[in-house]
């Protein structure tokens, strides 16, 4: 039990911490911190994916699908956002 509230602690912590940080980023710097961060979400991925297999409780298991889908959105649109970014610097050739 003291696992799950500590968990949960510093789950609600991570968010609020990460919610706060990224609404003081200007609109300018939003798309390449997003393709910075994609990095981070990849470490992500490998730790839920770790949790999922593990042979973990359900619940842990549960967690960890979601975790990695959740993680795999966000690098997906990551990499959308940084792709159609750079897309807008190249001159067009008509």
């Amino acid at each position: 039990m003291d696992t799950l509230v500590t968990s949960l602690t510093v789950f609600v912590l991570a968010t609020w911490v990460g919610f706060e940080i990224i609404n003081k980023v200007p609109p300018l710097l939003h798309t390449p911190l997003v393709s910075g961060s994609n990095a981070i979400s990849g470490i992500t991925i490998v730790g839920s994916m770790v949790c999922a297999g593990g042979g973990f409780p359900v619940l842990a298991s549960i967690l960890g699908v979601s975790a990695v889908s959740f993680a795999m959105i966000n690098v997906v649109g990551g990499y959308l956002v940084t792709h159609r970014m750079l897309k807008s610097f190249k001159k067009s050739r008509t």
